[in-house]
């Protein structure tokens, strides 16, 4: 049963509300919000709240810019770290009240729509990982030196986990683990799997809660995929599962060896085909792909494999008695992915899989950055592409991604990627002067 007008009336009044703050994502997945106080709050339930979006990261030209946030009742949440306002996420309308089409929100509602319309419900779960630091000298540096599941004694972090979890249940968001990470500073949540527009808004509360606890203990929380180098960087491990109306997880045959249905396979060789054109939104920085390199148990060689992690897609462990848990994890994703559009490429490329019938290749079940070059070829493995660039040239190349995001989207996100793109490459870097100013 969803929220009504009369259920958020009466919990603006039993709980003081003073404050509602209304939030939306930019197309690079950074919320954008405005409070408005409480006495108005049926104003902006009925006709809206007006901005300007011409000065939102792919917005309307200025003389389109005029734009109205509805909130989504389903969302009323009371924020647990301020108890007298609380949250709803909206969708974006434009000048025309017509739905924006540049709202992330709205182009992963139609990819789940259209699954819908094939007799498919999308589930995900994220792995969420990043770093926690503190100014020492007006500089950043590590919170601690713990490693991955250490204890209390070497996770100076661990009550501020344990702090962001609490509130995260006051959100109504389950948890399914926290802990440290295998880098210094570096931790780890883990959120419970629904439906991928649910998961879109609990990822983004997810970052922000986060952000905020850490501040408030005088510290920086950072997606940032790659702080340092030499340290493994932080992913955003996206977990999914196709459902029937009828509640059966369509992933699951248990009489194949992997217990993967032919769906699922072909789910896994339409994510492999077309991996290249949808990583510019899955890794979305020049960052991304400092973490995306051997050594560092990220993926960059496109295969698949049963709890492989060098794998690009992993296929978990089989639980007998858990059928409903089976599922495939793709690896590449990171944290600054906007995961409303993570989502919905995700899903592009699984159903064009499924719909072309693409078979995956052989599974890898060894590390696969140590494999022989005629193993290479034996398993029909490529490189992921390597830079931002590169993904950017792939994405404007392929399909999946201008059918998911539609030309208005498309051409504001190829339109800020670039320019970040073209920055770096203007950036000359202190690795280039430590290299080269004293010896050429």
């Amino acid at each position: 049963m969803g929220l009504d007008r009369e259920d958020i009336a009466k919990a603006v009044r039993d709980k003081g509300i003073e404050l509602l703050r209304l939030q939306f994502s930019d197309i690079n997945g950074l919320i954008k919000c405005v409070e408005v106080p409480a006495e108005r709050y049926e104003d902006a339930l009925e006709s809206g709240i007006c901005f300007d979006l011409s000065s939102i990261q792919g917005g309307a030209r200025t003389e389109e810019s005029d734009a109205r946030l509805f909130p989504d009742l389903n969302t009323f949440r009371v924020l647990p770290y301020r108890p007298n306002t609380a949250r709803m996420i909206c969708d974006v309308f434009g000048h025309d009240l017509k739905p924006f089409p540049g709202d992330p929100r709205l182009i992963l509602k139609n990819m789940v729509r259209k699954a819908s319309d094939l007799g498919y419900d999308f589930f995900v779960g994220p792995e969420v990982e990043f770093f926690i630091f503190k100014q020492v000298n007006g500089a950043y540096d590590f919170l601690d030196r713990g490693g991955y599941f250490d204890n209390v004694i070497k996770d100076a972090a661990s009550d501020i986990r344990a702090e962001i979890i609490r509130n995260l249940r006051g959100f109504g968001i389950t948890c399914e683990a926290g802990h440290h990470e295998v880098s210094p500073s570096q931790h780890e949540i883990d959120i419970k799997y629904t439906d991928a527009v649910a998961t879109g808004d609990n990822a983004i509360t997810l970052k922000e809660t986060i952000r905020i606890v850490a501040g408030q203990h005088g510290l920086l929380a950072t997606f940032m995929p790659k702080p340092r180098e030499g340290i493994n960087g932080s992913g955003m491990h996206v977990h999914q599962s196709l459902w029937s109306k009828a509640g059966r997880n369509l992933f699951y045959d248990g009489s194949d060896t992997y217990k993967l249905s032919r769906l699922a396979r072909h789910y896994i060789g339409g994510q492999l085909a077309f991996i290249d054109e949808m990583i510019a939104i899955l890794a979305p920085t020049i960052n991304s792909y400092k973490r995306l390199i051997p050594g560092f148990e990220a993926p960059n060689l496109k295969c698949w494999g049963s709890l492989n992690r060098s794998a690009l897609i992993r296929v978990p462990q089989f639980t007998p008695g858990k059928e409903a848990s089976t599922r495939l994890e793709l690896r590449c994703p990171d944290p600054t992915a906007n995961p409303y559009l993570a989502f919905a490429v995700m899903l592009e490329a699984g159903l064009r899989g499924i719909q072309e019938k693409i078979e995956p290749p052989m599974p890898v079940e060894k590390d696969a950055f140590k494999l022989s070059p005629e193993e290479v070829r034996k398993y029909r493995i490529s490189a992921l592409p390597g830079s931002l660039g590169d993904a950017l040239h792939a994405m404007e190349g392929g399909t999946i991604a201008r059918t998911v995001l539609g030309d208005y989207a498309f051409n504001k996100f190829i339109e800020s990627k670039r320019a970040e793109w073209v920055d770096f490459r203007k950036a000359v870097h202190q690795w280039e002067r430590e290299m080269y100013l004293e010896r050429f």
